[in-house]
């Protein structure tokens, strides 16, 4: 290996690209080539250009890929790597289905090859930081989390096709990001309930869904997701992690405890004085965090992931976490009845 990791990005969408940005932000990676089919896609890219991962992987001087290519081509992109003895990070979701997250996740352990997920939010100083606080017990028990993830996209989003289909929409797409954080902060999911609509575009996806979800502790939570309402209550639009979604100061998730809650992403904690209770004076701190792309720093982390000084930050493993409370979303707003994770998974 070279003193800097060479990164392949199969995909040059809007997320491949952005990959693409945070490479040239890390000083010991650089991207020396872009697997993309699609030539007009590819236009404008200054490195060479592959039409598949086999021929990247057959023309060599690649240390690690990050893949960034549709959904349901996560698999057989994943596990081409795996066979080619390459490190990946699969963006998320890791795949469409338990089955092929599965698949992934035992050849990376059969090989010891390592595979990261992109849920890059964990990278994320602040939540290192809102990690620390709920593990030091600033919070007391976890009793019950809000969660909304409320925002816009617009009509041309949905001209890419694979965006209206199976596999797309806004709890495969968005909210497994936020299902990976709850996962990290509050622990493991027992069973969900949940409903879904697509009464605005009339997509083949949802449009909207709400869920409940029952922690493996005993908490409670509750989820609003809506890629169809001008709101400013969502992580996109309060985490100040892109630029290209303009920032507002409300926060977009409210985990509350015994002793305190906790508002992300503005990293504030409402406690009481000398004793919790209502009738008690409330006093709200707020703790300062950097603003590094999240994006930067995971490209770091899976630098020495590919050189093996580190384990990846968010695994194979985590990203079939993540994808089994979607899926057992999914089929309890289909069935109507409550979906134990567990079982399902």
């Amino acid at each position: 290996m070279t003193d800097r990791v060479r990164l392949a990005v199969a995909g040059a969408g809007v997320i491949g690209r952005r990959h693409a940005e945070a490479i040239a932000a890390v000083a010991d990676a650089e991207l020396v080539c872009v697997v993309e089919p699609n030539a007009a896609a590819a236009i404008g890219l200054t490195v060479p250009v592959f039409e598949s991962i086999e021929d990247m992987i057959a023309a060599g001087g690649v240390d690690g890929v990050i893949l960034a290519t549709p959904n349901a081509q996560h698999e057989a992109g994943a596990l081409a790597c795996i066979q080619a003895a390459l490190p990946v990070l699969v963006e998320k979701p890791i795949a469409t289905d338990l089955h092929a997250a599965g698949a992934i996740t035992k050849a990376s352990e059969a090989t010891g090859i390592p595979v990261a997920v992109g849920h890059h939010r964990r990278h994320n100083p602040l939540i290192i930081q809102a990690k620390s606080l709920i593990d030091k017990g600033e919070l007391g028990e976890i009793a019950s989390v809000q969660v909304s993830t409320w925002f816009k996209k617009p009509d041309d989003y949905f001209k890419v096709e694979w965006r209206r289909q199976k596999g797309a929409g806004p709890v495969y797409l968005n909210l497994i990001h936020d299902v990976d954080l709850l996962l990290h902060l509050v622990g493991p999911v027992h069973s969900v309930q949940a409903m879904e609509s697509n009464a605005i575009r009339r997509n083949e996806v949802e449009d909207t869904a709400v869920v409940l979800l029952r922690f493996t502790s005993g908490a409670l939570g509750t989820v609003n997701i809506c890629d169809s309402i001008v709101a400013p209550w969502s992580w996109e639009l309060t985490a100040r992690e892109n630029p290209t979604y303009p920032a507002t100061p409300e926060d977009c998730y409210r985990i509350g405890g015994t002793r305190a809650s906790l508002s992300l992403p503005n990293l504030a904690i409402w406690k009481n004085g000398s004793q919790p209770s209502w009738s008690e004076p409330i006093s709200k701190t707020q703790f300062p965090f950097d603003l590094t792309d999240p994006l930067v720093l995971q490209i770091r982390q899976f630098a020495s992931v590919v050189r093996r000084e580190e384990l990846p930050l968010v695994s194979a493993s985590d990203g079939l976490a993540a994808l089994a409370v979607i899926e057992a979303i999914k089929k309890a707003a289909e069935t109507g009845t409550p979906v134990v994770v567990e079982e399902l998974a």
